[in-house]
């Protein structure tokens, strides 16, 4: 009998779900800006920002392809496939829907703080994952030191920055939303992290003692 080889099928994973959210995010502020116009530097500033950070989340998975294999590698069926995009690529637009149909101009207070949170936000976040994918391939376990020491879930506490300048440019309360739902789904997060690293590490209790959880030097 001839000898066939089955040929496995990776099964479609939340990352992939995330990456279309990320297209369909872009694909949402292009058309806002055809439909609404860019009337002054709030809807330019707003685009800048959250199509930069949606562009920097698919670079950042060629630069560092092990990515793929450690975060949101769980396996999506239709349902979650959907929900997710419809999460991530629709409800994350909304500060740039509310950008777009803000007539009042940006103001230098709301850009000045805005620019900052989303520099230093990208920056916390890019490092915090860089350091974790670099100590994870040469065999590290538990990573405490450089920018984890600051904080437990360093990485989060970047990405809320980064959502809040988004909401802070939209100039509405209701933009805020955004910030508030992703804060709540970390908090979660977090709580399931800091239970089963708990027991998979045996000095991850030294380290919460002597770490913040997400805000460094506060909680």
């Amino acid at each position: 009998m001839e000898n066939t080889n089955s040929v496995s099928i990776q099964p479609i994973t939340q990352l992939t779900a995330i990456n279309v959210a990320k297209i369909l995010t872009i694909l949402i502020l292009i058309t806002l800006s055809i439909i609404f116009g860019v009337r002054d530097w709030r809807q330019v500033v707003y685009l800048c920002l959250h199509i930069s950070y949606c562009l920097w989340w698919l670079i950042e998975q060629g630069i560092y392809p092990q990515r793929r294999e450690i975060i949101f590698n769980e396996p999506a069926d239709t349902k979650v496939f959907i929900s997710i995009v419809l999460f991530v690529g629709v409800f994350y637009s909304l500060p740039g829907y509310l950008a777009f149909t803000n007539s009042e101009p940006l103001g230098f207070i709301a850009c000045s703080l805005a620019l900052p949170l989303f520099i230093f936000g990208s920056l916390i976040n890019a490092i915090a994952d860089a350091q974790k994918l670099t100590a994870k391939q040469y065999g590290a376990d538990l990573i405490v030191d450089n920018i984890w020491r600051f904080a437990r879930h360093i990485n989060y506490f970047g990405d809320l920055l980064r959502y809040l300048s988004f909401s802070i440019v939209a100039g509405s309360l209701w933009a805020y939303l955004v910030p508030a739902v992703i804060l709540l789904l970390y908090l979660q997060r977090i709580s399931q992290k800091e239970d089963s690293m708990a027991k998979k590490y045996p000095d991850y209790t030294e380290y919460q003692e002597k770490t913040a959880r997400l805000i460094p030097f506060i909680w």
